[in-house]
């Protein structure tokens, strides 16, 4: 950070309605000052310290504390109940925690009681402090008085090395509690300096963070990442509210998972739907143009002049104006945490908003394979990166092995040795193959496998993701392992759907009124079916069970990265599925 303390700015945040900057240099001195208010309280290196809290300048001033106190930071996210939340605090054996504020206060104190080891709490807003709970602020002045007993404080943060432990992250898991992955400086510092190498951040770049700062993947890349490089970070106000972001931060980059680009994606497409004629074909031939200057591009061959001089009248036709809606200035997308759809990168890139795919998981720090704009094919998550293997089991899954591999689970030695076997190879659980040019492509989570009475497997990502192409579907997901056949629970898109029945002169009515008409269930099914139509016979779910409430974290259906946890689901959902493998 020294060599950044010119800069004027380091983060900027939206506080009652008006971006505020915060510059290196003063970003520093509150590092610096938490991090001696931390051991002024009696947190020592190896402690852990939590950190539940949403995205804000706070939290990157608490991250980078603990790690020069050289204690382990444990981040929570702001999402989890008291009771997930009490979990991870007790299994870190925390002494600490920092909270945003009187939400996440109030899950703490529920559970206080029952964590002994618990001695300190802090919060970011100075109003939600009192009895038994410092405001941070209070905290940064002891820091700031205690400099002088603390001379070679910036010493003392240096003697880190690679094999100390920096964070203990813990895994949502589709199943079970969470585990807590061991991350060392070592594991973090390799993916970092090897993803900066690679993607060529500069200082003049501006990125909008919006996945929580819980999750390793925004932590390395729009944390990390971006400061090592000096990219301005600004943080969304929500997630609601990112497409309003992008127009006035005008982002250079973004990392987010595929749901992002999917609802842009999904936006297009019903503007097309209620165009005139002339605008239907005008969009129609600049997406087949546009898509054959893709390939050929992302291939590296010769694009034809013709090619050139259509693709120039689609860009100024249809693909400008995207552009301007995501602020005018991205220089590319990042995308992981699940499949993203070769379609819609192939019109992302044609557009001029290249998105590329990674993969990995919180185990591997996380990235362990990457498109670049050197190495790139759609449908694919990209290459290995530097320094890191990645072979296929004979089974068709994922293994991994390079300095960006965790240390292992937080006192849980059984569960390390399966993870990673003698070899040093850690089993991803994931199904994918790689290509002859060492592409690999993700096909389906092993755990996920749908293997039916028949002996026939379905691989269910690939299928829910093309039912949720459908504009009228939110969520869906595969059942039927060990079943005769499989099915699917869709939830529609309220919005989408109360549209159409506007339109039809239905009755209109909250989201369970509109699916007792059976005009509005049969419109769901003919959207999935038609999304569904070029699948096997087998992989096609031989019924749908049509749900008006969509999974949530807070029911546990959804991880706090919002994968579903399909034994959850399938269990809250078990009389009904259990009716329609009834019916005839």
């Amino acid at each position: 950070m020294d060599r950044l303390q010119s800069r004027p700015v380091a983060l900027r945040t939206k506080c009652a309605g008006r971006w505020t900057d915060l510059g290196y240099r003063d970003m520093a001195e509150r590092v610096q000052d938490l991090s001696i208010g931390l051991s002024e309280l009696g947190v020592r290196p190896g402690d852990r310290v939590a950190i539940l809290s949403e995205n804000r300048p706070e939290w990157a001033i608490a991250d980078y504390a603990c790690l020069a106190a050289r204690c382990t930071d444990v981040p929570i996210y702001p999402t989890l109940p008291a009771r997930q939340a009490e979990y991870i605090l007790r299994d870190s054996g925390a002494v600490a925690v920092l909270v945003s504020g009187a939400a996440q206060l109030a899950k703490v104190t529920a559970v206080r009681e029952r964590l002994p080891g618990l001695t300190h709490i802090i919060t970011f807003d100075q109003s939600a402090a009192g009895p038994g709970v410092l405001g941070l602020e209070q905290v940064l002045r002891q820091g700031r008085s205690a400099r002088p007993r603390h001379p070679g404080w910036r010493a003392s943060a240096l003697e880190a090395v690679e094999d100390d432990l920096a964070t203990l992250i813990y895994t949502s898991g589709t199943t079970g509690d969470p585990k807590g992955v061991i991350l060392s400086h070592g594991n973090i510092a390799s993916n970092v300096t090897t993803c900066v190498g690679l993607f060529r951040f500069t200082s003049e770049d501006e990125c909008l963070s919006f996945l929580p700062l819980s999750h390793i993947f925004e932590r390395m890349f729009g944390h990390y990442c971006m400061f090592h490089a000096g990219v301005v970070i600004n943080y969304a106000e929500s997630v609601d509210t990112v497409p309003a972001d992008m127009q006035e931060i005008r982002p250079h980059l973004m990392a987010s998972v595929p749901r992002l680009y999917e609802k842009i994606y999904a936006r297009v497409l019903d503007n097309v739907r209620t165009a005139s004629p002339l605008r239907k074909r005008i969009f129609a031939w600049s997406r087949e143009v546009g898509e054959r200057w893709a390939e050929a591009t992302i291939a590296g061959r010769r694009v034809p002049a013709a090619l050139r001089l259509q693709r120039a009248l689609a860009d100024r036709l249809v693909f400008a104006k995207l552009r301007a809606r995501t602020g005018g200035r991205i220089r590319f997308f990042i995308s992981g945490g699940a499949p993203l759809s070769a379609d819609i990168a192939r019109f992302f890139y044609a557009a001029g908003l290249p998105i590329l795919e990674g993969y990995g998981l919180t185990e591997t720090s996380p990235v362990m394979a990457v498109n670049t704009f050197a190495h790139h094919r759609l449908g694919s998550v990209g290459k290995a990166i530097p320094d890191v293997e990645i072979r296929i089991a004979a089974d068709g899954e994922i293994l991994t092995r390079g300095p960006n591999v965790m240390c292992g689970y937080f006192n849980k030695p059984q569960a390390t040795a399966e993870a990673i076997d003698e070899e040093g190879w850690f089993h991803t659980g994931d199904i994918g193959l790689l290509d002859p040019d060492g592409y690999l492509s993700i096909t389906d989570r092993k755990k996920d496998l749908i293997v039916t009475a028949g002996g026939k497997n379905i691989a269910p990502q690939p299928i829910e993701n093309l039912a949720k192409m459908s504009k009228f579907v939110a969520s869906a997901v595969m059942i039927g392992d060990r079943r005769p056949f499989p099915i699917m629970l869709v939830v529609p898109n309220p919005v989408q759907l109360k549209g159409w029945v506007q339109h039809k002169g239905l009755p209109d009515g909250e989201l369970d009124q509109l699916l007792d008409h059976p005009e509005v269930r049969q419109k769901i099914e003919r959207e999935v079916r038609q999304t569904l139509r070029d699948l096997a016979q087998f992989e096609m779910p031989k019924k749908l069970l049509i749900l008006a409430k969509d999974f949530t974290v807070e029911a546990g259906e959804l991880t706090p990265t919002l994968k579903v946890r399909r034994r959850i689901v399938e269990e809250h959902n078990r009389p009904a599925i259990e009716a329609l493998y009834v019916e005839k």
